[in-house]
């Protein structure tokens, strides 16, 4: 058995911590920040009187390796969700309203039916998804019909939810990969998932619990400014409560954020552009009828507001590939997306209490100027893994790419 210290305790750091303890080794975690989570965490909000998540996450059945973990660590049960195959959505300047519903099993029934289809699209539509394939570097915008219903309706709000990133200047392999794991397996691939409560009491505390039980053992602000490097390994790693030795035979997963990893690892190359996310949380109780009732979310067309998340007491609606819009001021994002939440949901004048949570570094630019700059887990040095979304993972920088990230950095080390 051999000790691995893993530096960042988000999704990717407890993905690796998780995977290294199943295959009979130490763990010690050493999170920089107050709490373990990264940006998949909860926190309490004074304004609002309530817990809040930092971000909106929906994940899909499809998406196996966030299903793994959960299983892992007994939580899956916390997730919500319509249990079926189904995205409402409402175009805001028209109000069209329609629910995206795919068959359960692999051939696409839906969309030979007209009722089932989104709405003013016609069958031949469909096929351009298997432009995806092969696109290479090309721009979703490119490889896709931008002119088309289809692409305006589904497969634009699909794109930017993913990636986060413009459909002009996105990847379209990487949102390739995404449907070829979801949409293109049908319906049972496409159930929307979503945390009951939130997503520290969903994908963080029951790790932690588990991890404990294991043996495990997890220090909080304890940030690393510096790694010691000798005879091609890491000796060590000085943190704010001092030096932590890295014995022969130990190792280390480096787990966090891509700019700090470059920072301390000046030779790494890593993803140096990003895109922010906009989250607001309203303080009300909305009770929408029909399928955004049924699904807890529905999907925005044609306003700023792009995914609204219902739960009692809390609407919040999440504005993905947001860099235009985190320098506007948080009083009139509230006061605008307000005005849309009234419409979509059918809610009173006066505006409740808001939080507005902009997150500027959400994730990498999911581009192909930053594609090529995504390092694999190994490194150089022999006793030394990355861990992280923005790893060359082959998927956006998602929650399941972030889980597989960490397994895949535990897979990469080489220990006795």
């Amino acid at each position: 058995m051999s000790h691995v210290h893993v530096i960042g305790a988000g999704l990717a750091g407890l993905s690796a911590a998780i995977a290294l303890t199943q295959a009979g080794h130490r763990v010690s975690l050493h999170e920089g920040g107050p709490a373990a989570g990264g940006r998949c965490r909860s926190y309490f909000d004074r304004a609002l009187g309530c817990r809040i998540d930092n971000g909106n996450h929906l994940i899909l059945s499809g998406n196996r390796a966030a299903m793994g973990y959960l299983d892992i660590i007994g939580a899956r049960h916390l997730l919500g969700g319509p249990g079926v195959a189904m995205f409402p959505f409402l175009d805001i300047g028209t109000g069209e309203r329609w629910t995206v519903s795919p068959d359960p099993g692999p051939v696409p029934w839906w969309v030979f039916r007209r009722e089932t289809r989104v709405p003013g699209t016609k069958l031949l539509e469909y096929a351009q998804l298997l432009r995806l394939r092969g696109a290479g570097d090309t721009p979703v915008s490119e490889a896709l019909d931008r002119r088309s219903e289809l692409y305006r309706k589904l497969l634009e709000p699909l794109a930017v939810a993913a990636l986060n990133t413009p459909p002009d200047a996105a990847l379209a392999r990487l949102l390739d990969t995404v449907v070829k794991e979801t949409l293109m397996r049908g319906g049972r691939a496409c159930v929307p998932l979503y945390p009951r409560v939130g997503l520290s009491e969903t994908f963080i505390d029951p790790a932690l619990a588990w991890l404990a039980a294991r043996g495990g053992v997890l220090h909080v602000a304890r940030r690393t400014t510096a790694l010691r490097i000798a005879d091609g390994k890491v000796a060590g790693f000085e943190t704010t409560d001092g030096l932590i030795p890295v014995a022969p035979g130990e190792a280390v997963v480096l787990a966090v954020p891509a700019w700090i990893a470059s920072g301390l690892l000046p030779w790494l190359t890593v993803p140096d552009a990003f895109e922010a996310i906009v989250n607001l949380h309203y303080s009300v109780d909305a009770r929408p009828a029909g399928d955004a009732g049924q699904a807890g979310f529905l999907g925005l067309i044609g306003g700023l507001a792009e995914w609204i998340f219902i739960k009692p007491g809390i609407v919040s609606i999440t504005i993905s590939a947001a860099n235009r819009l985190v320098d506007r001021s948080a009083e009139d994002l509230a006061a605008a997306v307000w005005q849309e939440m009234r419409v979509a949901l059918d809610l009173p004048e006066p505006m409740p209490k808001v939080r507005v949570v902009k997150e500027r570094r959400a994730t990498f630019a999911a581009t192909a100027a930053q594609e090529i700059r995504r390092p694999p887990a190994r490194t150089p040095l022999s006793n030394l893994v990355l861990a992280g979304d923005w790893t060359s993972t082959g998927l956006p920088g998602t929650i399941e790419g972030a889980i597989r990230s960490g397994r895949a950095a535990a897979d990469q080390l080489r220990l006795p």
